[in-house]
């Protein structure tokens, strides 16, 4: 496992999207010296060779892009964040629909008649297992085809497969829809991160980020709120129906608004019309063309992900820190609905407020994040002359690791000592907090050190959700044996021990780790 060297970019420099994608068909570039009307009087009087007339066309491409109005980094700010903005909408549906039936599990148990208890957990987590699953896929296909399409088609099966969970006549249906919804919403968490990318660059990219990270942590969050009050008010079916419904206006907004970001798309798209200028559009074809078949272009972007995760040791070690964080804020999510309800009396719908803990956490997170991570990214960088490195990114990220244990330790204890229940929801507001302030900066720094930013992305979503689909399995059990403190307490000291060496030991040694990679800019 290893990372790569990087050669980084300011707000002037080339989407790097567009110069790997240049870079990985420059080897068929010699073509452009087959035919002599595609060589310019000026590199016939120069004498310059193939590979230099190869270099100097691509040259000229990227300067031409760079200057581009439909590049996505020359787009107006405006219609910058009316895209991100509906792209955390996306982001933010899909995890509201993993969690809104968390309070009314009670009532699944009920109307299907489960008696297992690992059996009700399994009809809120196996949604998470096809949200492991489903990047793989996704996050390739957005880098072959474009973001926008593979997010609107992927709304709308939610929309069809969330119908599907609220008539479901059987418990192994239900089961069946909420996986299948589960893949159909892991489209903008494998993909919302690249398009971030696409939009913005690493010196501005952080307030965005952290908008669009807010969507898979706020979703959760509201999700339960909801759907606490009209699981006991109107049934549980009707949770299903709302998912449906926000899913469908997502769709309505998005549809007619969300443009493509993904620059060797645009690229490809832009060839087409090139009717006005044919010698540029057949030097473009040509450096564009490559050898390989479709499927075997399949293969590698669908293999990608998997390559990122079992071959690069940065990307692995700060995926299974997140998969382990997350993993705990869905195990918080099947143990509060018994918490609250047997130790203080809750009903289902007042149960949902306690997840408020959590939101005020993100939201503040999200604000301080924000603001802090820019800011010390761009301190470092005029330090180092101008030129950041994706390790700038990583003094965000020991605040973070810092406060989730404390998160922890304090909901746990406070939990088992039977304190007044606004105490458990404060100490999960510190975890909430930890969470964002984990989450930003490594998104953050996997879209900065990776050529292909959703793949990387989607590489980290799959343990992630591995994680928060098996914690709900066994955390009824693991409290049962050692008690909310004792649970607790274990879980903040593996924390600690995931969380507070490896960010050191990345800010340092991060950049000689990359230098010796091919998988990173």
């Amino acid at each position: 496992m290893s990372e790569e060297h990087s050669h980084q970019s300011s707000s002037t420099t080339p989407t790097p999207t567009l110069v790997s994608y240049l870079s990985s068909v420059e080897k068929d570039a010699s073509i452009l010296a087959e035919s002599p009307q595609q060589t310019t009087a000026g590199e016939q009087q120069r004498g310059l060779s193939t590979d230099e007339k190869a270099a100097s066309v691509q040259e000229a491409v990227v300067d031409d892009w760079n200057n581009d109005p439909d590049n996505a980094r020359n787009w107006p700010v405006g219609k910058k964040w009316v895209t991100v903005s509906i792209v955390s909408l996306y982001t933010f549906v899909s995890p509201l629909a993993s969690s809104m039936m968390a309070p009314g599990l009670p009532n699944v148990a009920i109307q299907y008649n489960i008696q297992n208890p690992t059996i009700v957990a399994l009809t809120l987590s196996v949604f998470l297992l096809s949200f492991a699953l489903a990047p793989l896929i996704m996050a390739p296909l957005s880098e072959i085809y474009g973001r926008t399409w593979v997010l609107h088609v992927s709304n709308i099966f939610t929309v069809i497969f969330s119908l599907g969970c609220a008539f479901s006549p059987t418990t192994g249906s239900l089961i069946a829809f909420r996986f299948l919804s589960g893949a159909s919403g892991a489209a903008p968490i494998a993909i919302g991160g690249g398009s971030v990318g696409d939009l913005f660059s690493e010196r501005d990219r952080a307030t965005a980020m952290a908008v669009y990270t807010l969507g898979p942590l706020i979703g959760p969050v509201i999700g339960p709120i909801a759907g606490g009050f009209i699981a006991q008010s109107i049934g549980i079916k009707w949770v299903f129906i709302v998912i449906a419904v926000i899913s469908a206006l997502a769709s309505l907004i998005g549809i007619p608004l969300l443009r493509e970001t993904y620059a060797p798309v645009i690229q490809v798209r832009k060839l087409k019309g090139q009717a006005n200028d044919p010698e540029k559009a057949a030097k473009l074809q040509k450096l564009l063309e490559t050898n390989k078949s479709k499927w075997q272009l399949l293969w590698e972007n669908f293999s990608r992900p998997v390559i990122l995760l079992t071959r690069s040791l940065i990307c692995f070690l700060l995926s299974l820190y997140m998969a382990f964080v997350y993993g705990i804020y869905y195990l918080m999510f099947s143990t509060f609905a018994a918490l609250y309800s047997e130790t203080y009396g809750f009903k289902t719908g007042v149960a949902g407020l306690t997840y408020l803990g959590l939101g005020v956490g993100f939201l503040l997170g999200s604000v301080f994040g924000a603001k802090t991570a820019d800011q010390i990214y761009k301190k470092l960088a005029d330090k180092n002359g101008g030129k950041g490195t994706p390790e700038m990114r990583i003094p965000a990220l020991f605040i973070g690791s810092i406060v989730v244990p404390i998160g922890l330790l304090w909901y746990g204890w406070s939990a088992q000592a039977k304190t007044h229940w606004i105490v458990p929801i404060i100490g999960t507001g510190f975890y909430g907090f930890g969470i964002i302030g984990c989450f930003l900066p490594t998104t953050l720094y996997l879209v900065d050190a990776f050529t292909y930013a959703a793949s990387a992305v989607a590489a980290a979503s799959v343990l992630r959700s591995l994680l928060a689909f098996a914690f709900p399995l066994f955390g009824s059990q693991m409290y049962a044996a050692l008690g909310l403190g004792g649970g607790n307490s274990l879980l903040a000291g593996l924390a600690i021990v995931l969380g507070v060496p490896f960010p050191v030991w990345l800010y340092y040694k991060g950049e000689s780790m990359r230098a010796r990679s091919s998988l990173t800019k």
